[in-house]
This record gives C-alpha cells, structure tokens and sequence, in this order.
C-alpha cells in the first residue's frame, strides 16, 4: 500500500521543516511549496491526497489557492485543511465557506495535526 501524499503549502521553513518531520514519522510522503502559484501547480503535478495550506503567502493568498482548487477539475476533490495564524471566527467561517475540510490555527500542536488529517484521509 503506497503512502499518502501530503502537500505542504507554507512560507516559513521552520514551519515546513516541522510540519514534514512529523508527517514523515507518521507515515506521508509530502512535498512543499513555499507561494500560492506554486502550491497552484505543485497540487496539480503531485496530485497530493491533501493539501495543507496557510493562508498568508506570497504572491496569492491561501483563500485564493483554495479558491482556484476547488474550481479546477484536477483538485477539486483533493481536501484542504487551512492551518494559519488567523484565528478569528470570521477568517474560520471564510475558510470553510471557501471549501476546507478543517481549519488548524497557529500555534498548533503536530500531534493534534496528525490527527485531524489521519481523521480526514480515513473517512
């Protein structure tokens, strides 16, 4: 049985590093981008299982990202889960309008992390 692949969409790589460190050790393969065009592309070439994707990036924000996946027919059906430093019920409930499966904020802790999406790649 293959490994899942994750996509990891995020600017800081602190983050990335811890974020793929732990989804590793847990059995994901993954593959990053570091701007909104680029996760743009990455999700189509990789054909990630899901992506995780912050918000705050360069070049096209995350709810742009999400926006444009849920319209293309190639990753559409790929969840999202958004995991950000945005935390009020307004950037939440915008986040879930624009089609994630889960909304993460910042500070977050890995083990929650790998939950949630264990929970969303079983269902």
């Amino acid at each position: 049985m293959s490994k899942a692949k994750i996509l990891i969409v995020e600017n800081e790589k602190d983050v990335v590093e811890l974020i793929r460190y732990n989804l590793n050790k847990g059995g994901y393969e993954t593959d990053t981008a570091l701007t909104g065009l680029q996760a743009l592309d990455k999700a189509i070439d990789y054909q990630p299982d899901l992506i995780l994707l912050d918000l705050m990036l360069p070049e096209i924000n995350g709810l742009e990202v999400c926006d444009n996946l849920k319209y293309n027919t190639l990753t559409e059906a790929i969840p999202v889960v958004m995991l950000t430093a945005k935390g009020t019920e307004a950037d939440i409930r915008k986040g879930f309008e624009m089609g994630a499966s889960d909304y993460v904020t910042k500070p977050f802790s890995p083990r929650d992390l790998l939950a949630r999406i264990n929970a969303i790649l079983t269902s």
